[in-house]
């Protein structure tokens, strides 16, 4: 295979609502170009995008598929993406790593709720854009309708360079604007003849045209005063503008298509050879410390490692893209993110499961490389004279917890292995071996997300699991002062154990003042600061330690004692053993004894005190707090909304955008469990949402009631 120059290279990320045809659409490229010989189908099992177990048992796309091929002298490559919102992290990587989106959308659908997610994505990203309507020959095909829904939602920024002739089952040809020609499909064929407008279109082609030409000539002063002379422009300048509208984002063109029955691919993959930008077209990423890495071949060579799979008989296949650059078989190459060195053995051009090796490629180009020894994805490979990283991927946050358990204890650690190896594969799974909840907490997009996850456990790596339902990151403070003494005496037979201890306890907020007298119960306490240690609690919040000891009551060096002590305690609350927060403690006066007096006596001391404190001062148990944001019909948003209102979510505001209301809330943790299955069922699978974390707040009096009775339960049982 020859070396592919940089401005030689397209990538493109294939991306479409669940079921609009990504996969079938991949199959027939490959079959176009010769890759395959055989279209493979989803049902049959057997396609080149879909080819992991897990998929192939559920029928839909699980993993990105990297696909790689030779056309019109042009290097091409494709990555098939997930079209369900569970598996969106995928979209996350390609759209990274890619110059331009195709989106496919489905004729007898329009635009789903799919198509919206995704095409918000592509536009944070800045990302060009085209789309595909597939299904254009199917008995409830609506080109017209699907057209005007685009528009509704994206403007006059989309703009069909193709439409069909007859619709649904009078559906016979296609009319290529761009052309000027009509496309007709005998039965049964996948070429067609390639004719001359009829005189029935030319009308609507020339109309179809005019607004074509007009979009073209805007992105280009040259192109448009060539325009305005001639009143018109040749193919290739008009392809010129076209492409320099899709960097700009400035138009959306429209092609038509049949991916199951081959019908118009050919024409889209010369078009795509054509227009798509290549990775010298588009503004280059930034490194990140903010720095331009422009895709020269010449330059330092960085290659950006964007996913990872696991395959049989071959273990980790590491998918990468070179940044800048050259590179070839046999380089060394410096991991910058984990200090390790790499040398590139063997690479090669991908197609699913289909590997073509290749010595060498130029910056722009997408590849996998195997037996590599610590590439892990987000890891950046340099050669000497460059040390970038990239952080440019930026992965959904989680939306959907369990906690998980081996179902043998004799499988915890395999369980630990294969989930780190799962988290290589698929960044936008989170595991957390929690501490502080004594389980580990696996958070994904969605419950298909997950029941994909436990499938291959238990099928591929043979253990089974248990999905449990997950305990909430409780925080416990305090909402008064309170005070209390604690004497630890032990005395058993030479040498003792004393520590006496007197403190205060208050609730703590940043840069809140210390006052200089107490009261309690009648009595006043002065206190003289002497040391004030602020320590950051690393679940959040903090721990004033305030030393008011006068007169050598207790000695200095017992104070990290005593610390430790409530330390102890802050990691383990009285309430209901959660972590504690937000809290200062005054030690102001205490005793020793010159003999039994000894770190241990006054850490028990201190705890003990602390616990007692605690409790005496109003305590509460603080909530996990989560800003939720609801996409979803306007047709449905009562139902959401009452929905919503049932988990104790505070509505915060709504907002309208084309047919689809914006429903933002405030929603305790505890209650999101299952709520992407929910807003599924409410909805019909047409409303999606995203939740990030906000805040720890007070949970009312009626909650805390039962969490305090549910942890006295737990403790009894054990």
């Amino acid at each position: 295979m020859k070396v592919y120059k940089t401005n030689e290279i397209k990538n493109i990320a294939i991306v479409g609502n669940s079921g609009s045809g990504k996969t079938t659409l991949a199959e027939a490229m490959l079959f176009e170009c010769g890759l395959i010989k055989r279209r493979g189908t989803i049902d049959g099992k057997n396609t080149v995008s879909d080819y992991f177990p897990v998929e192939k048992e559920y029928g839909y796309s699980v993993f990105s598929t990297v696909f790689s091929y030779e056309w019109k002298n042009k290097l091409m490559t494709l990555i098939d993406c997930p079209g369900s919102d569970d598996f969106s992290g995928n979209i996350s990587s390609a759209l990274g790593v890619t110059d331009l989106a195709v989106m496919l959308i489905d004729a007898t659908s329009g635009v789903e709720v799919g198509t919206i997610n995704q095409f918000r994505q592509i536009e944070s990203l800045d990302k060009p854009l085209m789309f595909v309507m597939n299904r254009i020959d199917h008995e409830k095909a609506d080109f017209e309708n699907t057209i005007t829904n685009l528009k509704e939602f994206y403007g006059n920024k989309v703009t069909p360079i193709q439409y069909p002739t007859g619709s649904g089952l009078a559906f016979d040809g296609i009319v290529d604007v761009l052309k000027q020609k009509l496309y007709k499909w005998k039965p049964g064929a996948t070429a067609p003849d390639v004719l001359e407008i009829p005189d029935s279109e030319k009308e609507k082609a020339g109309e179809y045209y005019q607004v074509l030409l007009e979009a073209a000539a805007e992105n280009d002063e040259t192109l448009m005063e060539k325009y305005f002379d001639q009143g018109t422009l040749s193919e290739e300048e008009m392809l010129e503008g076209i492409q320099k509208g899709m960097i700009s984002r400035d138009l959306f063109p429209v092609f038509c298509v049949s991916a199951e029955k081959n019908m118009a691919v050919h024409r889209l993959m010369n078009f795509l050879t054509l227009a798509a930008p290549s990775p010298d077209q588009v503004p280059a990423p930034q490194n990140s410390d903010g720095e331009t890495v422009e895709p020269d071949p010449n330059a330092p060579t960085s290659l950006f490692f964007f996913k990872t799979t696991v395959e049989p008989h071959i273990g980790e296949v590491s998918y990468f893209k070179v940044m800048s650059g050259k590179v070839k078989e046999g380089d060394d190459l410096a991991n910058t993110n984990r200090s390790s060195k790499e040398r590139i053995a063997q690479m090669y051009l991908v197609a699913g499961q289909m590997r073509n090796k290749v010595e060498e490629l130029q910056a722009g180009s997408i590849a996998a490389a195997v037996k590599l020894k610590d590439v892990r994805t987000g890891n950046t490979l340099n050669a000497k004279g460059s040390d970038n990283r990239f952080n440019f991927i930026q992965f959904p946050e989680p939306r959907y917890r369990r906690a998980v358990k081996a179902r043998t204890e004799a499988n915890s650690e395999k369980l630990s292995e294969a989930l780190t190896r799962m988290r290589e594969e698929d960044p936008s799974l989170v595991i957390e071996v929690s501490k502080e909840l004594k389980q580990t907490i696996v958070s994904g997009q969605g419950e298909f997300h997950l029941k994909t996850m436990k499938w291959r456990l238990e099928n591929n790596d043979k253990i089974e699991i248990d999905f449990l339902e997950p305990k909430i990151p409780y925080r416990e403070t305090i909402t008064k002062q309170s005070r209390a003494d604690y004497r630890h005496k032990k005395q058993s037979g030479g040498a003792g154990q004393f520590g006496e201890v007197h403190l205060i306890v208050e609730p703590y907020t940043e840069g809140m003042p210390m006052p200089e007298i107490y009261r309690f119960n009648g009595q006043e306490f002065k206190i003289q600061s002497r040391d004030v240690q602020t320590i950051d609690l690393d679940w959040g919040g903090k721990l004033v330690f305030v030393n008011s000891i006068v007169g050598g009551a207790i000695d200095a060096r017992f104070l990290p004692a005593i610390l430790k002590g409530i330390m102890g305690r802050m990691e383990q609350g009285p309430l209901t053993g959660s972590y504690a927060r937000d809290v200062r403690v005054i030690v102001y006066d205490g005793k020793m004894h010159p003999v039994d007096s000894n770190e241990i006596s006054f850490m028990l001391a201190g705890r003990n005190a602390f616990s007692t404190a605690f409790k005496n001062a109003g305590p509460k148990i603080l909530e996990p707090i989560y800003d939720v944001v609801v996409s979803v019909p306007s047709d449905y948003m009562g139902d959401v909304m009452s929905d919503l209102q049932g988990r104790r979510a505070m509505i915060m505001g709504m907002e309208s955008e084309k047919g689809f209301e914006k429903l933002k809330a405030r929603v305790p943790l505890k209650e999101m469990s299952s709520y992407s299955t929910s807003l599924s069922s409410l909805t019909g699978g047409r409303a999606s949402f995203t939740m990030k974390f906000s805040e720890y707040e007070l949970v009312p009096s009626d909650v805390q009631d039962k969490l305090l009775k549910e942890y006295e339960a737990e403790e009894k049982e054990e």
